[in-house]
C-alpha cells in the first residue's frame, strides 16, 4: 500500500485536537488596604436580588441550600453573599422586601448589638436598577423598590465614617458589607481576615471611594464565587444577596 504523504497525517491529527475551553471569569477581585486584604465583588450589568425568608416560608441557610433551590438558575450566578442580620430561625430582624413584597417592615427599635448601633440603614435597588444605601430613620417606602435589606450600622454616611467606630478598635472579625462607588453603582465586601470596624468603614471610604457604605454582618460572613471555585462554610445563614451574569 501506498503511505499518505506525511503533512496529510500531520494536518488529519490537528483536526480532532480538543476545543480550547475558557474559563469563567469570576465577579470578584482582591484588594489590599492598610495591610489587610478585602474581596470586592462587582455585579457590573448583571442582575442582583435578595433571598429572604418572610413569615411562615422556610429560610435558605448555606449556599449548597440556596444552589438547590435556584435549581437551573445556579449556574447563571456570578456570587453571592449573606446580606443583612437574622433571628435563630434565619429570618431577617429588619426591614426585607423580596421582588416588590415586603417580607418584614423596618426596625427602628432601639436595643444592643451591632444592628441597632445607630444609625443602621437599607440597601435597596429600585425597579430601574438604582441602588441607594439610605439610614433607616431615613427610609420611606415605595412601590418602585424591587428589593431591600436593613442592617447595621452604616459603615459611612455622606463621606463621614460612623461616629462610633475608634481608628482601629479591639474588635476584630471577618466582616462583610455593600457600599456604593462613585457612580452609584453596589459594591460587596468581605474582609480576607480579621478587621476593625473601623479599617473596614475606611476601606469602602478611602479605598472604594464610596460615599456611603453598610455593614452586614461579622463573624458569620461568608461569599459563594462559583468562577473561583469558593463557597464558604459558616454558622447558618440569613437574608443572602446573589447576583448572577450579565446576558450576552
Amino acid at each position: 500500500m501506498r503511505a499518505l504523504p506525511f503533512l496529510i497525517l500531520i494536518t488529519a491529527g490537528c483536526s480532532n485536537a480538543p476545543a480550547r475551553v475558557e474559563q469563567p471569569q469570576s465577579a470578584c477581585r482582591q484588594q489590599l488596604f492598610e495591610g489587610s486584604r478585602f474581596t470586592v465583588c462587582d455585579p457590573g450589568r448583571g442582575k442582583v436580588e435578595l433571598v429572604a425568608a418572610g413569615p411562615g416560608e422556610a429560610p435558605v441557610r448555606q449556599f449548597a441550600d440556596l444552589e438547590m433551590r435556584l435549581g437551573s438558575r445556579a449556574s447563571k450566578v456570578a456570587f453571592a453573599m449573606n446580606a443583612g442580620m437574622y433571628d435563630e430561625d434565619g429570618r431577617p430582624i429588619g426591614l426585607a422586601i423580596v421582588d416588590g413584597r415586603q417580607k418584614r417592615r423596618i426596625n427602628r427599635n432601639k436595643g444592643g448589638g451591632n444592628f441597632h448601633l445607630l444609625p443602621n440603614g437599607v440597601f435597596q435597588v429600585r425597579r430601574d436598577g438604582s441602588a441607594e444605601i439610605v439610614a433607616s430613620n431615613a427610609w420611606s417606602s415605595s412601590s418602585t423598590i424591587r428589593f431591600a435589606t436593613q442592617s447595621g450600622p452604616m459603615l459611612v454616611i455622606g463621606g463621614k465614617l460612623h461616629p462610633a467606630f475608634e481608628p482601629d478598635g479591639t474588635s476584630r472579625y471577618v466582616r462583610n458589607g455593600v457600599g456604593l462607588a462613585p457612580t452609584g453603582h453596589p459594591l460587596f465586601v468581605i474582609s480576607e481576615g480579621a478587621v476593625s470596624f473601623g479599617k473596614f468603614a475606611r476601606f469602602f471610604r478611602d479605598g472604594l471611594k464610596a460615599r456611603n457604605a453598610l455593614f452586614f454582618d461579622g463573624s458569620v460572613s461568608a461569599l459563594w464565587d462559583p468562577a473561583d471555585g469558593r463557597r464558604d462554610i459558616t454558622k447558618p445563614l440569613g437574608p443572602m444577596i446573589v447576583a448572577y451574569k450579565a446576558e450576552k
